[in-house]
């Protein structure tokens, strides 16, 4: 390599060595309004019996009024920052992962970080039910590479606004929440690498029904979501095994060494058979937030992540894998070390 290469290589790199990144903090922020199965089950001809067995949820928290997706992540936010040891101004980055922020521009991002005092980078990723593992992939990246000390990552979703109450095939599942984390610069490792992707092939499986063009065009009122049911859930009972054990494989730790679960709350089969296929101990707790607050989404690993640390059901400083999937589809996986 010349000289010249070398030191464009060096200015690449900002002349900084990699280091190590972790979650410094975890907060969640679940809507006042508890919404039980016997809410849901006469518009969709349903029974509280059928759901659960269909879904393991008992209930989900739909949004009011006052708890729209900023005021949600900044009450979310607040505890991360403060099992951080930071404030709002010390943020060098914001990253928000949701699907229904109302605006197509601009960002939600933005505005959290201004109520935060931050004048970092912010900006919004749409992964869906992956959002949050993707944001913390990119957070870490941030970190490891000294473009910033401390980085925000939020998934967030009012998901009871794009839900018809009379789909059968969705109307139970969906609730609404936001979850945050802090990931900062560390002396040891604590985010593993991350295993990605996405198959394109399936990406109607579960999309909003309507463009907004063809919403704005053809006067159809607001858009909801459908979802194929049983071609997500062959999907993921098949194919985010594999993810998650690779995954483990990365981090170079095998399943008895973990100390948490914690997937997607896309519905406890799933979550049963991905138990089943990684050989889990039946020791390592296993996060099903599921049951009281729905599939939130982007927002479900760190809310499920936040309920089992406040209650003291995992160890902090232990490793937890977690993985994301959904719409796209895609899909992000990472043992991370539990804040």
């Amino acid at each position: 390599m010349s000289v010249e290469s070398k030191g464009f290589a060096g200015a690449l790199s900002g002349g900084a060595p990699v280091r190590h990144s972790r979650i410094s903090g975890i907060g969640g922020y679940r809507p006042k309004r508890v919404v039980p199965n016997a809410e849901i089950v006469d518009l969709i001809d349903s029974s509280d019996e059928w759901i659960r067995e269909r879904s393991g949820i008992i209930e989900r928290r739909f949004a009011g009024p006052d708890e729209g997706i900023i005021e949600m992540t900044e009450w979310a936010a607040q505890p991360a920052l403060e099992m951080a040891g930071i404030e709002g101004k010390d943020l060098d980055a914001v990253i928000m992962a949701t699907v229904t922020w109302p605006y197509q521009t601009p960002a939600a991002a933005p505005l959290l970080a201004e109520r935060l005092g931050s004048k970092g980078a912010a900006f919004d990723i749409s992964a869906a039910c992956a959002g949050y593992c993707h944001g913390i992939a990119l957070a870490s990246d941030m970190v490891r590479t000294s473009q910033a000390d401390n980085v925000l990552v939020l998934g967030v979703e009012r998901l009871s606004d794009f839900t018809d109450p009379k789909d059968r095939g969705t109307a139970f599942i969906f609730g609404d929440g936001a979850g945050a984390a802090v990931v900062s610069a560390s002396d040891s490792p604590g985010i593993g690498p991350t295993v990605w992707g996405s198959d394109g092939a399936q990406w109607d499986a579960i999309s909003q029904r309507e463009s907004w063009i063809d919403v704005h065009a053809k006067d159809l009122g607001w858009p909801t979501i459908g979802m194929a049911g049983q071609t997500v859930f062959r999907w993921a009972v098949w194919g985010m095994a594999p993810v998650a054990q690779r995954a483990l494989d990365a981090a170079g730790i095998t399943a008895d060494q973990l100390d948490a679960f914690i997937p997607h709350q896309a519905n406890v089969r799933i979550i049963d058979a991905m138990i089943k296929q990684l050989k889990l101990p039946p020791d390592i707790p296993v996060a099903r937030d599921i049951a009281y607050t729905g599939n939130t989404s982007a927002a479900s690993i760190p809310l499920a992540m936040e309920r089992m640390v406040r209650h003291g059901e995992i160890p902090r400083g232990g490793l937890a894998l977690q993985i994301g999937f959904g719409a796209g589809l895609a899909y992000a996986a990472q043992v991370v070390v539990i804040p």
